[in-house]
């Protein structure tokens, strides 16, 4: 399947009639924008192909790769043109870019065995062009070592990497040296903490790396540097319009002589001209992108919207906004009230009341909803109070848990749960479990009856969640184990019609007028992202259904994510008994608390995660002039 996802645009930087030269003039690198991953891997892939086909010497064309989640849409299209014998690498020579120390090249968190398994083994290379730092190499060698295979990568022709969310490239950490070689480094704790769920666990991820330098990177004719997702939005700012610093080591990349960065628009929203498009040039002003101004102009000049006057628009850039035919005080009313109608107590639409400025239609009432969570807590903890409003004034809610997250859970906490099972009387199974658990084998996926076990916690958790509130798990909480996330381990699979159709089936049954759905913008190749493009497909599916014409698709975001005002559709306002009642109903996924095996950067918990950003969100309408609330969870409509 391929990662089209996207948001529906709604004004913006008129492209065309602004010089190129003004368009980048905030860009110290030249950046190619591509409207999602799937085009901008066609772009490289063309590039590649392309610069394949026109070498013509008898010594091969020399490819620098780089492994990770990145290249993995590249990779998959590269291997696509090469078996429709659109290219032969028959002539080229590959030198990939790091690789874990020590370890060996078949286990399969090592760098040479992904680049194997996910492109060089698919492909018509000769084996004597593969090369790949050696993780076996001794210690008391691994200098030597090095320096030989920073010489013979001394003339690579094509670079392509990517870029670690703190700007590293390759293992070259923050604070890398500008003329730094090939070379052995520690790998810093953050680092080991972000690779730590491909080794299960941080104790097993290996603390030392093998690398190009930033001076060997450099030495390369041409370079392309990836990113996709918003994830990587802060450190691509950082990189294409930031100061070269060592704190950054891709910003060194700023004094190549051809050099292109490549992304999608999710990682180029923190770009100039991407977040403040009327700094850069003229601009199609739609209601909606006249908000997002007006917020960001809330923000710099800290008033509200009613009291922003003539001159904070004319000292910050936005006279244009005022040559559109509204004086300064219309468009401050305007936005306010556009604002305002956003806000609503009522999801699923208020019954026998004026909805002509209302998010949601009044009827049908009750409507019958689908809720679709990727993995079996994030219904209530992006969106737990909109979901107990939904159950608690009538509608028919649904709620549909995409994949196990079976994979989330510790392995202490399966043997408390048998442990308790065993002192209720239950049956005695513990040795037996604990037996599964000691037979773990290092880097490989978990037997099945041990994730069996661990999907089934996750179920009783969501089930007692949902309860909590009132809905009957019985009947309106659908477990769909979508197949791609099934493989036992942290890399899943390909989205296949299977996955998809499960979702159909689900629709037709339940033939909802309200779907939310998790319009995360992070990384194509994450679960959120994975279970976003199902529904999208899914929904493709039954378009023309009857059913569909009365349909629509909110989405919420994660954990650690919010939408920006400017786009918002629909605010729902939580009151302090609400926000308690949605803390509960997280509580009941224990299984998440603590000791989750993969908890992210953040250490707070998902309820603390949960309740700053809704009141956050609750705080940033105040300041601009709303009613204050306790918490606002907030959504965008895509139809």
């Amino acid at each position: 399947m391929n990662n089209k996802y996207s948001l529906p645009k709604d004004g913006g930087l008129i492209k065309d009639l602004a010089p190129r030269d003004i368009l980048h003039r905030y860009e110290k690198i030249s950046t190619n924008i591509q409207e999602s991953e799937y085009n901008a891997v066609q772009y490289v892939a063309d590039t590649i192909v392309q610069a394949i086909a026109a070498h013509t010497a008898a010594e091969p064309f020399v490819l620098g790769l780089t492994t990770g989640r990145t290249p993995l849409g590249l990779y998959n299209e590269l291997v696509k043109r090469h078996k429709a014998g659109q290219v032969s690498f028959r002539n080229v020579a590959v030198f990939s870019l790091d690789e874990f120390y020590p370890i060996r090249s078949n286990e399969q968190q090592s760098r040479n065995y992904r680049i194997h398994e996910e492109f060089l083994n698919h492909i018509d290379i000769k084996p004597e062009n593969i090369h790949i730092p050696d993780g076996t190499i001794a210690e008391k060698k691994v200098s030597e070592y090095c320096e030989a295979y920073d010489r013979a990568a001394g003339k690579i022709d094509l670079m392509i990497i990517g870029v670690g969310e703190n700007g590293q490239i390759g293992f070259n950490e923050p604070g890398s040296y500008v003329r730094s070689r090939t070379r052995l480094v520690q790998l810093s704790y953050n680092t080991r903490k972000v690779q730590s769920g491909a080794f299960y666990g941080l104790e097993n991820t290996p603390k030392l790396a093998i690398t190009m330098g930033i001076g060997t990177i450099m030495r390369a004719k041409r370079i392309i540097l990836m990113a996709w997702g918003e994830n990587k939005a802060q450190i691509v700012q950082k990189v294409v319009e930031g100061e070269v610093t060592n704190l950054v080591p891709a910003s060194y990349l700023q004094a190549h002589s051809d050099i292109e960065v490549v992304i999608d628009e999710n990682a180029a929203q923190m770009l100039t001209r991407e977040q403040t498009p009327w700094l850069v040039g003229p601009c199609e002003w739609t209601p909606k992108f006249v908000r997002k101004a007006v917020v960001w102009l809330c923000s710099v000049v800290k008033k509200p919207i009613l009291k922003l006057t003539y001159n904070d628009y004319i000292e910050n850039s936005l006279g244009e906004l005022l040559e559109q035919g509204r004086t300064y005080d219309q468009i401050n009313i305007d936005v306010f009230n556009d604002l305002q109608h956003t806000i609503t107590g009522w999801p699923g639409g208020k019954p026998n009341a004026d909805d002509s400025t209302r998010p949601v239609a009044s009827t049908p009432f009750p409507k019958r909803v689908v809720i679709f969570s990727p993995h079996p807590d994030d219904d209530v903890i992006s969106m737990g109070g909109t979901f107990i409003r939904l159950v608690q004034q009538g509608h028919d809610v649904h709620v549909a848990y995409e994949t196990s997250g079976n994979v989330a859970v510790h392995d202490d906490v399966v043997l408390q749960n048998i442990d308790t099972s065993r002192e209720l009387g239950y049956g005695d199974h513990y040795a037996e479990v604990e037996k599964i658990i000691a037979g773990k084998k290092k880097g490989q996926p978990e037997p099945r009856a041990l994730l069996d076990l661990k999907g089934s916690i996750r179920r009783a958790e969501a089930r007692a969640a949902v309860r909590s509130f009132g809905l009957n798990p019985d009947t309106n909480a659908h477990f769909l184990n979508l197949p791609f996330y099934e493989t036992g381990g942290i890399k899943k699979g390909q989205l296949s019609e299977k996955d998809i159709n499960i979702i159909v089936d689900l629709l037709r049954k339940v033939q909802p007028h309200q779907i939310y759905a998790a319009g995360d913008l992070a990384d194509p190749h994450g679960t959120h992202r994975t279970c976003m493009e199902a529904v999208l497909a899914a929904l493709e599916v039954v378009k023309d259904d009857a059913w569909m014409k009365e349909c629509h698709l909110w989405l919420y975001r994660g954990a650690w994510m919010e939408w920006d005002l400017g786009m918002v559709d629909m605010a729902v306002p939580l009151s302090p008994d609400e926000l308690i009642m949605k803390r509960h109903a997280i509580y009941r996924h224990l299984s998440q608390k603590d000791i989750m095996p993969f908890p992210g950067d953040d250490p707070r918990e998902f309820w603390q995660r949960a309740e700053e950003r809704t009141q956050n969100t609750a705080r940033l309408y105040d300041l601009l002039g709303m009613a204050e609330y306790q918490a606002i969870e907030v959504f965008v409509r895509m139809f």
